[in-house]
């Protein structure tokens, strides 16, 4: 898509390494998969809260 080729993605780590250092990587690793994670459950279309009425709701109005 982007042409990103072996080369580049070493040269994006080494950067990577140097701005946040070798300790801080596990940390980013495991919040940038989380919010991978995260962003499919919210895009897989699915409500966590069903807000439709039940029937003893629709009883109660009757």
């Amino acid at each position: 898509m982007f042409g990103f080729g072996m080369p580049e993605l070493i040269v994006i780590l080494v950067i990577v390494l140097v701005v946040f250092g070798a300790g801080r990587l596990p940390e980013i690793g495991g919040a940038l998969g989380k919010s991978i994670r995260n962003f499919k459950k919210a895009s897989d279309g699915k409500d966590e809260i069903d807000i439709t009425p039940g029937k003893k709701e629709e009883e109660k109005k009757s």
